[in-house]
């Protein structure tokens, strides 16, 4: 039995329901859930977008651009941590009376509806992960209800409401916003040395990472990671394996590069179950993939139909997506913004048939950058050329002293450039034939990536 907390009461009370920011990718898939369940819901925001086209479609009414008389017989006024404390509507709940709640308390409220909550956690691969096991369950007719960090193409969103008591959930660290979360299942992939301006110690992180697992009876972990097992030492209840090493209760065997990804034949403790060809590149999906996997079957997915569900799995929206061939090179784009995925996933670029890599790269805060200036530095080293923009400071004020130029100067074919359009054109004029020119960061570096498309289709 889940414990509930004051915002299950307030959910429990409510039938009106107004959302700050509703064509936010986080916010999206709660109103696609929240709708399904047949709460009446109004929503605002500022910017025409994909999920937000999604939500008028489902019929609900969306006022474009933020006012205090948005939220008249709103009974409940959603937010997300991007929604400053002066917005109007917020203003105008507080004085009115209206229960407000951030949306990582909603996220909270909605898990403790379902009674099998998927939680996906880890430093690296939530998105992927997350987006991995829904694509299966999806294809494999099991009706899981999804919320996830990025685009899954399947469904063209961030997330879907089913019909079924099994919800995906991609859990994140960043504040410990996962621990308002409850998993039945908990899934951890990695820990790694991030968001450390919040944790200040690797023991804190891994202490959180722990405490979010306790709070599931069923934990899947990669049992490869030292972090992670640290993590699990005090884990009461069942745990299951997974890992590259045969140690681990699933595990991969004949590992191949192919034109694609990888592919690979899944064991469980020594037995033979499937191969699995991935559309996905990098020799860490392989991994990915192995987590997926093992969710899976273990609820009942035939090994066959897992495989053949991964071989249509072509990536998250941002997770080393491809954008399109343009005079010759290959444009694609990535998140990737922390050293490890940094050289992850330009390790995979270089596996694939390509005369040279190109990185567009934004470095995402000011605490990150200084904290893993060197960690950096090693990563991009890895692309033949490396253009850096300034670095996106986010909600921090650059009271470390560090700049992209800090970057740039110990790599040898980097160089720092200014503007998106003029990041554009300097690809345009500069990109030769046989090159795979990667925009990649946290931030909003997909633009620069947009841009380029739109320049050379208008030509």
């Amino acid at each position: 039995m889940k414990t509930l907390k004051a915002e299950d009461k307030i959910i429990s009370a409510v039938k009106k329901i107004h959302m700050i920011g509703i064509g936010g990718s986080g916010m999206c898939p709660l109103a696609e859930i929240l709708h399904s369940k047949g709460y009446e819901l109004t929503g605002s925001d500022n910017n025409e977008s994909a999920p937000l086209t999604r939500v008028k479609n489902l019929g609900i009414k969306v006022f474009m651009g933020h006012n205090d008389s948005n939220v008249e017989g709103a009974e409940l006024v959603v937010y997300s941590a991007a929604i400053s404390k002066d917005n109007p509507e917020l203003v105008a709940a507080s004085e009115k009376g209206i229960p407000t709640m951030e949306r990582s308390h909603l996220l909270g409220a909605l898990t403790r509806r379902y009674d099998n909550v998927i939680g996906v956690c880890g430093t690296h691969g939530k998105t992927t992960v997350s987006s991995m096991i829904t694509h299966i369950l999806v294809l494999n007719k099991m009706q899981p209800t999804a919320v996830i960090g990025g685009l899954l193409p399947l469904i063209n969103s961030n997330g879907i409401a089913g019909d079924s008591d099994i919800m995906v959930c991609e859990s994140c660290e960043f504040v410990d916003t996962f621990l308002q979360l409850s998993p039945d299942t908990s899934v951890l992939l990695n820990i790694d040395n991030d968001h450390l301006d919040y944790f200040k110690t690797m023991d804190n992180l891994v202490n959180s990472f722990s405490k979010f697992v306790n709070m599931s009876s069923l934990c899947y972990y990669n049992g490869d990671d030292e972090l992670t097992l640290k993590a699990l030492n005090n884990f009461g209840g069942k745990s299951v394996s997974f890992g590259f090493e045969k140690t681990n209760k699933y595990y991969p065997e004949n590992i191949k590069s192919g034109k694609y990804g990888f592919s690979f034949d899944v064991y469980k403790e020594g037995e033979y179950l499937t191969r699995v060809d991935l559309h996905a590149p990098g020799r860490h999906n392989v991994l990915n993939a192995l987590a997926a996997f093992s969710v899976c079957f273990e609820l009942g997915v035939t090994a066959e139909d897992i495989a053949q569900s991964l071989k249509t799995f072509t990536g998250a929206g941002r997770r080393f997506e491809f954008l399109g061939n343009f005079n010759g090179f290959t444009l694609a784009d990535d998140y990737a913004h922390h050293p490890t995925e940094i050289k992850a996933t330009l390790s995979a670029a270089k596996e694939l048939d390509y005369k040279s890599v190109t990185v567009i790269f934004q470095p995402f805060t000011f605490s990150r950058t200084a904290l893993l200036k060197d960690e950096f530095i090693e990563a991009l080293k890895i692309a033949d050329r490396v253009i850096l923009t300034p670095i996106m400071g986010s909600r921090e004020v650059n009271t470390y002293g560090i700049s992209s130029e800090d970057l740039a100067k110990n790599l040898s074919n980097a160089t720092v450039i200014d503007g998106f359009e003029n990041i554009a054109d300097y690809i345009i004029d500069t990109a030769s034939d046989g090159e795979l020119v990667i925009t990649m960061g946290g931030g909003d570096i997909y633009k620069a990536a947009n841009i380029i498309v739109k320049k050379l289709k208008s030509e």
